[in-house]
């Protein structure tokens, strides 16, 4: 977060803050469930069949522990990343496969990579958001773009481990797909490398290609994590032909904010998403500018209803949970009619974010192997790439407009239960039926209300 706090502007992915949240359970004792491709990997195996009350009472104890992936605090003028890394506990998804099977989950191992995948993959999340269809024909000749700080040396090698895991077309430099620069558009004179970031990257990568296996994806690496060197890379992404870029971090507003629009967020024509943030009720920056898609974070949670899933705000504690709030400089974008906030409110949309809900990551940089991973830094790259499968926006348009077209309808998932603390207006910090700060208008339900039409 950026604050005055005078803090190092950079600090190795070492600083740790354990969240537990308690995950759910009867529900994914139900039959019917759907299932992520080689995911079986991971549970554990038995000798017979345990009944479903027991595996609720052994889920029940088992909480998710994770670590925050970047810096803590930064000084004014930096961002944190969004992204938390399980470190300990069972997840929604070990607990979906060993529901499954009838067995007692297994639990994530304190601070150990995993040999398999102990998140959703990209099928849980192209189910979860009716994407199947348009992740198989859609993205292609689009480029979505990756905005973080600092080098992860191992991003290209990563990501086609991840790819070829869950059968998804190479992505690499040589076929074309992917491409990772500077925040000068240097493909040689990259950023320092730093464990913590590397993490981040890794998770954002992995979404898009989850969401949009035919999307290009480009990388751009700020020098820093500072708001200056990351609105340059914004920039840089724009210059070499992204329509779509993920900013995954962000921190605590500040009077320079408008100005930070002007000069690194104001692109028409080019979707622009950013995590609404993880230290629950309270704006952050760049979600709160008027020119971005500010996306919030749920819990997602496999049922037994027609579509299969089912969606909450994301919170942890007082301290974790989805962003949301009113700006307190930020100007209200024209499309955005929310009466009790005068100003910019954050959110528009969400998407999955609880760390005990959350997605599978490959990344031996900051780890050995496959994470789990959550925080909004999972959310943003997601709703990014719903747009890329939506199709390249109208060259004027500010594509953070185009679910405030589809509101209340059932292009978009609405989130009505759950809240991300406290606050005096109640739709600031509680969902609500239609439009609400921590989830906006909802989670996308296929494509249409991400697009120009």
């Amino acid at each position: 977060m950026r604050t005055s706090t005078p803090d190092s502007p950079h600090i190795s992915g070492r600083w740790r803050r354990f969240g537990t949240a308690a995950v759910a359970t009867a529900a994914l004792a139900l039959a019917g469930l759907g299932t992520a491709a080689q995911a079986n990997a991971d549970t554990a195996t038995a000798p017979h069949k345990v009944s479903a009350k027991t595996i609720a009472a052994q889920v029940a104890k088992a909480h998710v522990r994770y670590e925050k992936a970047c810096a803590a605090t930064p000084k004014k003028g930096f961002a944190a990343c969004n992204a938390l890394r399980v470190t300990g506990g069972t997840t929604a998804f070990m607990e979906k496969q060993a529901a499954l099977k009838g067995i007692a989950p297994k639990t994530v191992q304190p601070n150990a990579a995993s040999a398999s995948p102990t998140g959703y993959g990209p099928s849980d999340i192209q189910s979860a958001y009716g994407l199947t269809s348009a992740a198989a024909s859609n993205g292609s000749g689009e480029t979505v773009a990756i905005v973080d700080a600092y080098d992860d040396p191992n991003a290209e090698a990563d990501l086609a481990t991840y790819r070829s895991y869950y059968g998804l077309p190479a992505c690499t430099t040589s076929n074309g797909c992917f491409k990772k620069v500077s925040q000068t558009g240097s493909t040689t004179s990259l950023p320092t490398a730093d464990s913590g970031w590397a993490g981040e990257e890794s998770l954002d990568l992995d979404m898009v290609s989850a969401t949009c296996p035919n999307c290009n994806i480009l990388l751009v690496e700020a020098k820093s994590a500072s708001d200056a060197n990351l609105g340059t890379a914004v920039n840089e992404a724009v210059k070499l032909g992204a329509k779509f870029v993920s900013n995954s971090y962000g921190g605590s507003e500040s009077s320079s904010d408008t100005t930070y629009d002007a000069q690194y967020y104001n692109h028409p024509g080019v979707a622009i998403t950013a995590s609404a943030g993880d230290s629950a009720y309270g704006a952050e920056y760049p979600a709160a500018s008027q020119y971005v898609t500010a996306v919030g974070g749920t819990s997602l949670s496999a049922d037994s209803s027609s579509r299969g899933w089912t969606e909450s705000v994301w919170h942890t504690s007082s301290t974790e949970g989805t962003g949301s709030g009113c700006s307190a400089y930020d100007p209200k974008p024209s499309w955005q009619t929310d009466s009790g906030c005068s100003t910019r409110m954050i959110g528009d949309v969400s998407a999955v974010a609880d760390p005990a809900t959350g997605v599978s990551v490959y990344d031996t940089y900051q780890a050995s192997g496959w994470n789990t991973y959550g925080g909004t830094s999972a959310s943003s790259p997601i709703i990014a790439s719903v747009y890329a499968l939506a199709g390249t926006p109208g060259s004027s348009d500010y594509p953070a407009q185009y679910p405030y077209n589809a509101a209340g309808t059932s292009a978009l998932n609405d989130v009505t239960s759950g809240s991300n603390g406290t606050c005096d207006t109640d739709y600031f910090c509680n969902a609500e039926t239609g439009y609400d700060g921590p989830t906006g208008w909802g989670t996308p339900q296929g494509t249409s209300a991400f697009s120009a039409s």
